[in-house]
Order: C-alpha cells, then sequence, then structure tokens
C-alpha cells in the first residue's frame, strides 16, 4: 500500500487513464475488424479515413508505437485499395 498522498494519487490517476486507453484501444480494434469486413470500395473508403485516424489518436498518445501504426494503416490501405 502507498505511503504518500502523491503516490495515492498516481494509483488513481493511472487506473483511469488505464481504462480510458483500454476502451479507445478497443474501439479503434473492433473498427478496424469491420472495416476488413466491408465489402464495397466506397464505404470501406469512407471508413478507412475515420480508422486511419482513430490509428493516429492512439499513435500519438502513445497507446500503440507508432512503427505499429504504420503498419495498420499501410495494410488497411492495401485491403481497401484491392476491394
Amino acid at each position: 500500500m502507498a505511503n504518500h498522498k502523491s503516490a495515492l494519487k498516481r494509483i488513481r490517476s493511472n487506473d483511469k487513464k488505464r481504462v480510458l486507453n483500454r476502451y479507445q484501444h478497443k474501439t479503434t480494434r473492433n473498427a478496424i475488424k469491420a472495416l476488413r469486413l466491408v465489402e464495397d470500395k466506397n464505404e470501406a473508403a469512407e471508413k478507412l479515413n475515420v480508422v486511419v485516424s482513430m490509428i493516429d489518436k492512439l499513435a500519438k498518445k502513445n497507446i500503440i508505437h507508432s512503427n505499429k501504426a504504420s503498419n495498420l494503416k499501410s495494410s488497411l490501405t492495401k485491403h481497401v485499395a484491392a476491394l
């Protein structure tokens, strides 16, 4: 158990951040899966912009590594282009 007020506050803030990060990460993963299931090229192109934006936000907040974000965006763009 923490012995200082600042340590207790750090525990509380870390828990809040962890929950928010997990929510954002899971939401993005679900959006990626939904994009991969789309068959219509126009609809996929529209969803791609939204998903890329979500991935960029995760990378900006260091929830995922920037290289992973680049790899995801690249593979999704190739997938949409191949439809």
